[in-house]
């Protein structure tokens, strides 16, 4: 499908809503106007990529009402979700055109964004907690170190230091960590072995990883 081709679904789709539709005024592929309504633009493109978000940014310098418009692709990649979700923060509309049928999808709109209040307070909870900057920015494939793989190692490292068969009342008041109780019985990686009730040694794999 050609730009050109998407033209004439995008005038009658804005004919019906009443708006008179004019192409290539000036450097703008879309304007439509009705009554007092503020004017509208439609950028074409065949394809929903960066050059045509960046040229309907550019039109918003001139009107806020912006619309993209690209053929309906045959599927949703996440590559297209991604860009819905960036068009939804900038305020750009979205319209894709199938066998001369326009659908849309986003209308122009100041975005309000929704803070993830729970995500954020794990996250600074995570920073706060966290010894140190142990980890490597832009590193892909590496076990990263938590505070709670910090706090594990500091209860494997007391472990090693005090008598078999230590209870967790002793390790928390040991080495000040709360959850120690917790973080002995999920043993998530392996370095506590539990050989009676309310007692803990170390591991083998425990004494490997200090």
């Amino acid at each position: 499908m050609k730009e050109s081709d998407l033209y004439p679904p995008v005038k009658a789709f804005l004919e019906a809503q009443g708006y008179t539709v004019k192409a290539e005024v000036g450097a703008v592929d879309v304007m439509a106007c009705r009554d007092s309504d503020p004017p509208l633009i439609v950028e074409l493109k065949t394809a929903l990529n960066l050059a045509l978000i960046l040229q309907g940014v550019a039109r918003q310098g001139l009107f806020d009402h912006v619309y993209l418009a690209v053929p309906q692709p045959a599927k949703w990649t996440h590559r297209y979700r991604d860009l819905t979700v960036l068009l939804r923060r900038l305020g750009l509309g979205l319209l894709t055109v199938r066998d001369g049928l326009v659908e849309p999808h986003l209308d122009p709109a100041p975005y309000q964004p929704r803070k993830n209040v729970a995500k954020a307070g794990r996250l600074l909870r995570e920073f706060h907690k966290r010894q140190g900057d142990p980890n490597i920015g832009g590193t892909t494939g590496i076990k990263r170190v938590t505070a709670y793989r910090q706090d594990a190692m500091r209860l494997a490292a007391a472990l090693g230091g005090m008598p078999e068969g230590t209870s967790p009342a002793a390790l928390a008041k040991a080495t000040g960590i709360a959850r120690a109780a917790a973080i002995l019985r999920a043993n998530h990686y392996g370095w506590f072995d539990h050989p009676a009730k309310g007692r803990y040694t170390l591991s083998s794999a425990g004494q490997a990883a200090l």
